[in-house]
């Protein structure tokens, strides 16, 4: 067998495994893949033997990887997405994007402000499908075969490019009927009086607000009557009349327009969050991702700040 064409046998071997994971059995495997479940199987085999270790470890009901495969499958991940990569970069960029695109976006942006510019990027370029995996939590993108991220917060990835998109105003709102029988919530002061919702990634027992005309800070602590890490249910909340919130600017402009939320202290604003794009160095990137970036960064400002009214 000449080199050329052993390596790309094991090409075809490592998409073969990859897909064997990511499908969760052989046959699913071999059904995306358009043949039959012997020859995923001899495939894999013929991976293991040329690698000289067992990838999988399969019963009657599971499938589970070894340490060895957990390794493989980040390497070959990695390969696979370089050489795609270099393949897409070689036939130009102008090239027409194809292929399955991998995005891990906030739960909250990722079923709202971010819909519209996903549908723009969907019609323009049909032959690419995208895989859309709503996660809060920071991904690992060689090992969850992610493209690219839209991350709120710092950037701690030291091997990742961390583009910033816009930083989302967040402000003091409460509904009506809360309000309605205390006097003008105007300082910091006044607003521990009031009953508290905490959004646990951000603020738990603390307020940390700055002044919006002079740049002054402000330490508040509360004693939240309801904490969640879900920034849907904490909008819910405060509508209701639970409590008073810190939310995103964009989230709460509908509710206030409408009045069911009120800004309240508006002379004092929590500091903004900083949206990123993200996504894994490498020495090529393939059409669908650069064209979503371009996408992504072309509808930031809308997605990310639209305008709330003050209430």
């Amino acid at each position: 067998m000449t080199t050329s064409k052993a390596s790309a046998d094991r090409f075809e071997l490592m998409e073969t495994f990859v897909r064997i994971v990511d499908a969760g059995s052989l046959s699913a495997a071999a059904a995306q893949l358009g043949t039959t479940q012997p020859t995923v199987s001899r495939r894999l085999q013929a991976l293991e033997r040329s690698l000289g270790v067992r990838l999988l470890r399969r019963s009657t009901h599971s499938m589970t990887l070894t340490e060895d495969g957990q390794r493989c499958l980040e390497r070959a991940r990695e390969l696979l997405a370089n050489w795609h990569a270099f393949e897409a970069d070689l036939r130009g960029a102008g090239d027409e994007p194809e292929g399955t695109l991998r995005v891990i976006a906030p739960h909250a942006f990722g079923q709202q402000q971010l819909v519209a510019p996903l549908a723009e990027y969907l019609a323009r370029y049909p032959r690419v499908n995208v895989e859309w995996l709503l996660h809060d939590r920071r991904p690992d993108f060689i090992a969850e075969g992610i493209d690219c991220a839209i991350q709120v917060g710092q950037v701690d990835d030291q091997a990742a490019v961390a583009i910033k998109l816009a930083e989302v105003p967040r402000i003091v709102v409460a509904a009506p009927s809360l309000v309605a029988h205390l006097a003008p919530v105007q300082t910091p002061e006044d607003l521990a009086r009031l009953p508290w919702l905490a959004l646990r990634p951000y603020y738990r027992t603390e307020l940390a607000l700055t002044a919006v005309d002079d740049g002054r800070e402000a330490r508040v602590a509360i004693v939240p009557r309801l904490s969640t890490d879900s920034l849907y249910a904490l909008r819910t909340a405060a509508v209701t009349g639970v409590g008073a919130a810190i939310a995103s600017a964009w989230l709460v402009a509908d509710d206030i327009a409408h009045g069911r939320l009120v800004h309240i202290a508006p002379r004092w604003r929590a500091a903004p969050l900083p949206v990123y794009l993200v996504y894994p160095q490498a020495r090529f990137y393939p059409a669908r991702l650069r064209r979503f970036l371009d996408v992504i960064r072309a509808n930031a400002i809308s997605a990310f700040m639209p305008q709330a009214r003050s209430g």
